[in-house]
């Protein structure tokens, strides 16, 4: 994948499906508390950690030298 493919992708990943993602993560855990019940903070902030790594697995090779010149 060239350079400026891989730069439009990842404005696409930013702009579009992150929001969309961090949608879905707060629906989860909104959905888990109406659940299981609020859960200790400790617990809440490894679940959003987690959530926040596990996002840019996917997208690593995208994101992969865009901020380096031809």
């Amino acid at each position: 994948m060239d350079l400026k493919t891989r730069k439009r992708l990842s404005i696409l990943v930013l702009v579009v499906l992150m929001p969309a993602y961090v949608v879905v993560a707060v629906s989860l855990m909104n959905w888990l508390d109406g659940r299981f019940g609020r859960q200790p903070i400790w617990v809440e902030v490894v679940i959003y950690l987690l959530l926040g790594i596990l996002w840019a697995l996917p997208f690593k090779r995208v994101f992969r030298g865009v901020g380096k010149g031809e």
